[in-house]
């Protein structure tokens, strides 16, 4: 442990970003032991089940320490760095030296309480009890965590740390909760002898009871887990990837929502000729200057006005009440494809804005989703969904609904085709609409109305004078 002779160390712990989000990913560390911080500076970035978030330090200091490296899986009130406030003895905070494998144990847990109480942040989560973190496979094994160095020093008991064991290292070492490993011991049962069935090879208190009872005392070596972790030898005839972050909480969500909602989807084709006329005419409008105006900002407003002339499909199922939730507000979700995965962002109170406002809140929508910045609290309380499938050249699908929401409305590709208009086959603009929603709450009579109300919209964009 490094010595201070004066001021004193804070530790900065991992916020929760996203309300009630469990756990963050460091990505990139903007900071090194010895740096010297203020108030309000960001110090890394962490990626959450929802998006990337900068974290700024609550206080000024001089950093004595980065208790992970970048990739580290981190729970939500675990330290992350360790500041010294004050006055220091001069080339106190050089000496102390970056995460690697050599790295000094972070302060004792057991001084915190004498030392001064930090100032909360804007985010949320502070003083939330540590818990075990996680390692990425794809880390080099040498990167042991402080507390695990800690840990096998005090089992060597000979005040030196043991010598690194293969099952010791932080990809091998079993993963449980606190408790859990509490009732092994008590219990007498090896972990590392436990065949996992949490999530994320997690060991729970049913494997160690289960362990505990088995007829023979060896289970079959756990050897078996750990083949499918990525090989350290490239291969060209496959590539694995780890699912993390936006897409591994995208991924939980649809299976969820696939599983839990009864999804009932309909389908309608129109023309929208006119409404791509009127796309063109609005981008020459004062009203319109300097905004974007394109074929989503008027399906955006159709269904807008659709929900207005139907507002029980606003809504939500409540389980734990066997209540439907009918919303008095539309927040619209827009579906954006990201390096990192699928978001969904929502324009809130959309029900309220004007055509320029809607046009100014979509602009910045995809501007902030295509940059990466797109905060955790922007695509909470979503009601309703759009995705357009039309960029992509997709004539339409079946979206999955968006948890918690009641209804979903993919939109195809605008292409020129044959139609009947007013009785004789002519080139119009057509489109396929697609209508998902939830059958517990929705019936087909008024999943129909909203998609046909949306569709006639489109076809004849004037009625937005009369139904708006």
């Amino acid at each position: 442990m490094t010595t201070m002779t004066e001021g004193s160390v804070r530790e900065f712990k991992m916020p929760d970003v996203g309300e009630g989000l469990t756990e963050a990913e460091i990505l990139k560390w903007y900071v090194q032991p010895g740096d010297t911080v203020t108030d309000g500076q960001v110090v890394c970035e962490v990626e959450t089940a929802k998006a990337a978030v900068e974290l700024p330090i609550p206080y000024d200091g001089v950093v004595t320490g980065l208790h992970f490296p970048e990739g580290t899986t981190v729970d939500v009130g675990t330290p992350i760095i360790a500041v010294q406030v004050g006055e220091a003895a001069p080339g106190t905070p050089a000496a102390v030296p970056a995460p690697a494998p050599a790295a000094e144990p972070a302060p004792a847990p057991a001084a915190e309480p004498e030392q001064p109480q930090e100032r909360q942040a804007v985010l949320v989560g502070y003083g939330v009890a540590a818990s075990s973190t996680r390692r990425r496979p794809r880390k080099q094994p040498s990167a042991v965590p402080e507390a695990v160095a800690a840990i096998q020093t005090e089992l060597n008991g000979h005040g030196t740390p043991a010598p690194p064991e293969p099952s010791a290292s932080p990809a091998e070492r079993p993963l449980a909760k606190p408790p859990v490993r509490k009732l092994a011991k008590d219990l007498g049962v090896d972990l590392t002898a436990v065949v996992p069935s949490g999530p994320d090879g997690i060991i729970t208190r049913e494997d160690v009871h289960a362990a505990a009872t088995a007829p023979t005392a060896v289970p079959a070596p756990q050897t078996e887990p750990q083949a499918p972790a990525p090989s350290p030898v490239p291969s060209a005839l496959e590539t694995r990837v780890p699912v993390r972050g936006v897409r591994k909480a995208t991924a939980a969500a649809m299976v969820d929502s696939a599983f839990t909602a009864p999804h009932v989807t309909e389908f309608v084709t129109v023309d929208v000729t006119r409404t791509m006329r009127l796309v063109e005419d609005l981008k020459q409008d004062k009203d319109f200057a300097g905004l974007r105006v394109n074929p989503l900002l008027l399906i955006s407003k159709a269904l807008l006005v659709a929900i207005r002339r139907n507002p029980e499909i606003n809504a939500s199922w409540d389980e734990a009440n066997q209540e439907i939730v009918v919303k008095h507000y539309v927040n619209l979700g827009i579906a954006a494809a990201t390096p990192r995965g699928l978001l969904v962002p929502n324009i809130k109170d959309a029900h309220a804005k004007t055509l320029p406002q809607l046009a100014e809140s979509l602009a910045e929508l995809v501007a902030t989703a295509r940059e990466g910045k797109t905060s955790p609290a922007a695509m909470q309380g979503g009601t309703v969904t759009i995705t357009n499938v039309g960029v992509f050249g997709i004539d339409t699908g079946t979206p999955i609904l968006n948890p918690g929401e009641s209804a979903i409305l993919a939109v195809g590709a605008i292409k020129l085709q044959p139609w009947v208009h007013k009785g004789k086959v002519k080139p119009r603009q057509v489109t396929t609409l697609a209508l998902s929603f939830d059958h517990r709450l929705v019936d087909g009579e008024l999943g129909s109305k909203v998609l046909a109300d949306t569709a006639a919209v489109l076809e004849q964009p004037k009625r937005l004078m009369t139904w708006a």
